[in-house]
C-alpha cells in the first residue's frame, strides 16, 4: 500500500514538474519590421543610400527626358523630315532606350546591392542588441514574425528600439 502511495506520489511530482519548468520560462516577442522601419538606423540607412544614389538617378531622369523629346520631335516632324534624317533619328532613340535600360538595370543592381550592406550591417547591431537585452534581463526565448499571436506584455520591439536609440 505504501508503495502504491509513493507511486502515485512520483508519477503526480512527474507530472507537475514540465509545468513548474514552463512556469519559469521567460519568452519575448520582436516585431522586426517595425524595427528595420522606425529604427533611426533604418532611416539613416536611407538617407545615406538615398544621397548617394541620387545624383545617378537624376542622370537617369534626365537621360529619359531626352527620349521623350526625342520622340515628340519624330512625331512632330517626322512628316516632314528627309528618309535618312527620320532613320538616324529613329536608330538614336533606340540607341538611347537600349543605353537608359542598360544604365535603369545598373543602378537598380547596385542599388540592391548597397540596401544588402546596410540592412546586413543594420541588422546585426539589431541582433546584438536583442541578444544583449536576452541576457541582460534573463529571456529565455526571442521570436520574430511571423507569429499568429503575441500580446504586448512580451512584445520587447520598444525596448530594443529605445536600446537602438542610444546607440545613435
Amino acid at each position: 500500500m505504501e508503495s502504491k502511495l509513493f507511486r502515485n506520489l512520483i508519477c503526480i511530482g512527474a507530472l507537475l514538474l514540465p509545468m513548474a519548468a514552463l512556469a519559469e520560462v521567460k519568452i519575448g516577442y520582436l516585431n522586426l519590421s517595425a524595427i528595420m522601419e522606425k529604427s533611426p538606423q533604418a532611416e539613416a540607412a536611407s538617407k545615406t543610400l538615398e544621397k548617394e544614389f541620387s545624383y545617378r538617378y537624376e542622370k537617369l531622369t534626365a537621360a529619359r527626358d531626352e527620349i521623350v523629346k526625342f520622340e515628340e520631335t519624330l512625331q512632330k516632324d517626322g512628316a516632314v523630315m528627309t528618309d535618312t534624317r527620320r532613320a538616324e533619328l529613329e536608330k538614336e532613340i533606340r540607341s538611347k532606350k537600349r543605353e537608359y535600360v542598360r544604365q535603369q538595370e545598373e543602378l537598380k543592381e547596385d542599388f540592391n546591392i548597397r540596401r544588402s550592406q546596410e540592412m546586413g550591417s543594420l541588422q546585426k547591431n539589431i541582433n546584438e542588441v536583442v541578444t544583449g537585452l536576452a541576457e541582460s534581463e534573463k529571456y529565455d526565448l526571442v521570436v520574430t514574425q511571423p507569429v499568429l499571436f503575441a500580446s504586448d506584455r512580451i512584445d520587447i520591439t520598444p525596448r530594443v528600439l529605445e536600446e537602438l536609440q542610444k546607440l545613435q
